[in-house]
């Protein structure tokens, strides 16, 4: 009788806490007691006592907007389009009597990032890749302090070409018009190659068929105004047999 009067009198003014998240709340001691009034009042006091406050939800509506939202933003990222890597894809094109187009595409399905038309004609580039190594230099003029913009090399409008140390008159930066990207779509199954596309040579007319010539290239970036892209030839023992450099000078 003894013990359980002692353990009766321990419970009685036993101090309990209650973990509410990350806090812990101490509830009031609570004695019990054969009043009746006392045992109500006990009642109410346990009824105060602080229980873990629910998490706030977002309404279902405002939910559903803002999955829109990161779904709309999402796909414009989608459609923006993308720089170029170490490793691209050039191609070259041009109507037999026509000038010369150059393109890097950051893999074969996307949009070109640099899209160029050379003034020399496609037939003079393949005599000269014939006698050997081909080396095209672009070069555009600088800004000068006071009129310095933030223009990406690969942005510029115009430059001066040079094909292995003569030259060449201009290059223009061209948009990807659907003439383009029909020759673009044609070769796309092509990782290394150089032909004749027979589809096309209607729509030349009088400039005659359409070549090409498809392979990857190796981008280096020395500086915000130079570049490099050298075409990769597994079958010249690593040499590339054409180099394009741009530069701003």
């Amino acid at each position: 009788m003894a013990r359980t009067s002692e353990d009766s009198s321990s419970k009685r003014h036993f101090h309990w806490t209650k973990k509410v998240g990350n806090e812990d709340v101490e509830a009031p001691s609570i004695k019990s007691s054969s009043n009746p009034n006392e045992q109500d009042k006990n009642e109410n006091v346990k009824s105060h006592v602080a229980m873990p406050t629910p998490k706030k939800r977002l309404p279902a509506v405002a939910v559903a907007r803002l999955r829109s939202v990161l779904a709309a933003l999402g796909k414009n990222r989608s459609s923006l389009p993308m720089g170029l890597g170490s490793r691209v894809v050039g191609t070259l094109f041009g109507y037999r009597r026509g000038h010369v187009h150059f393109a890097f595409q950051r893999d074969p399905n996307s949009p070109p990032t640099f899209l160029i038309e050379l003034a020399t004609p496609i037939s003079g580039l393949v005599r000269e890749m014939a006698s050997g190594l081909v080396r095209i230099a672009l070069e555009c003029d600088k800004e000068k302090e006071d009129q310095k913009k933030a223009v990406k090399l690969l942005e510029e409008p115009m430059w001066r070409t040079y094909c292995n140390g003569k030259r060449r008159g201009f290059a223009t930066r061209k948009e990807c018009g659907h003439k383009e990207w029909k020759v673009l779509k044609a070769v796309e199954p092509i990782s290394m190659g150089a032909g004749v596309l027979p589809g096309c040579a209607a729509e030349g007319g009088a400039d005659g068929e359409l070549m090409y010539m498809r392979a990857k290239f190796e981008r280096i970036v020395g500086s915000r105004d130079s570049e490099a892209f050298y075409m990769m030839n597994p079958d010249s023992n690593g040499a590339p047999e054409l180099s394009i450099y741009l530069l701003r000078v």
